[in-house]
């Protein structure tokens, strides 16, 4: 990566992009490029027009590809207000919920109610919060995300070519997700194939939305109860493809939407689980299957049911 060396003063500044940063999300490298610098003064320059690549506006989620020439504009760097503060939960579980780790990558136990990443509205989230803890670690990179209200298995990669291998079998079907649901309402059925194409939109109230539309994206997801209880259900979801709120669209669909979902959900139904203490969405990353890139072993990770939804369960009466 080759950058101009005259920075006596505040200036544009182009970098050239390597086989090391190709691949890379563009709001990821100017993450690390521009340390100190809080990210939604990043995102808002990338917005703007600020940030160029090959002289051109790009889009926050732009992949950077070998031989781009990313602009990058004078930028004012953090106060020490602007540092990352990573909450005490959070902390606790970064440090102490580690479910894998070797030199390639990270099987995190990510918590309920934590961004996986730092955006607009949200300060900072997982992964930047894993970079603080970590300061000496050169490389750790998102493989794939989790909705904030998700709990579970959470890749970190610790090398770039251990992200770009992970990410082909996330592309692909190299990597079997298990989640846990518990769906709304007595589900009948044993097993069930979801093959329902969906669709992004953006609500009047500027929420984003996703909806089952003969014009999206492919989109397949199968459901295996587990176990039948009065008035809701508990299944596996495996997702086939890795579209948002894949899971929690695909449930509703089936007219079983998942319990305190807010977004997809039935809002009675979630009042009765609220005056019962029970507010988070029941949604849990169970387990990661996939062949590991670099040592070539077989890869099982779990991650234990919260307390918060086994208590649940051990509440609800079964059939």
């Amino acid at each position: 990566m080759n950058i101009d060396k005259n920075e006596t003063k505040p200036q544009v500044k182009w970098v050239d992009i390597d086989e090391e940063h190709a691949g890379q999300r563009l709001d990821n490298f100017l993450i690390t490029r521009l340390k100190g610098v809080p990210k939604s003064r990043i995102y808002r320059i990338i917005r703007k027009g600020e940030v160029r690549v090959n002289k051109g506006r790009i889009d926050v989620k732009y992949r950077l590809v070998c031989g781009d020439k990313v602009r990058i504009p004078p930028v004012r760097m953090a106060e020490k207000n602007d540092t990352v503060f990573v909450k005490t939960a959070l902390r606790a579980s970064l440090e102490n919920d580690i479910l894998f780790e070797d030199d390639f990558l990270i099987a995190l136990n990510k918590p309920s109610g934590f961004a996986v990443h730092g955006g607009t509205g949200v300060d900072s989230g997982v992964i930047e919060a894993l970079r603080v803890l970590r300061p000496d670690a050169r490389f750790l990179e998102l493989v794939h995300r989790l909705d904030k209200e998700t709990s579970g298995c959470l890749l970190i990669a610790k090398k770039r070519s251990t992200l770009r291998a992970l990410h082909e079998l996330f592309r692909g079907d190299g990597i079997d997700k298990t989640y846990l649901a518990l769906l709304t309402g007595c589900w009948q059925r044993k097993k069930q194939w979801v093959d329902a194409p969906l669709l992004k939109n953006v609500a009047k109230s500027g929420e984003r939305m996703v909806m089952v539309s003969k014009t999206g994206k492919q989109a397949q997801t199968f459901f295996r109860r587990i176990q039948r209880f009065q008035n809701v259900t508990l299944v596996e979801a495996s997702p086939k493809t890795g579209r948002t709120h894949q899971i929690r669209v695909h449930a509703a669909y089936l007219g079983h939407c998942i319990v305190a979902d807010t977004r997809y959900g039935d809002d009675k139904i979630n009042q009765k689980f609220k005056q019962k203490g029970y507010k988070r969405l029941f949604l849990h990353a169970k387990k990661l299957n996939f062949l590991h890139p670099n040592t070539g072993e077989i890869m099982t990770i779990e991650s234990p049911l919260p307390l918060a939804l086994s208590t649940l369960l051990d509440h609800e009466q079964t059939l």
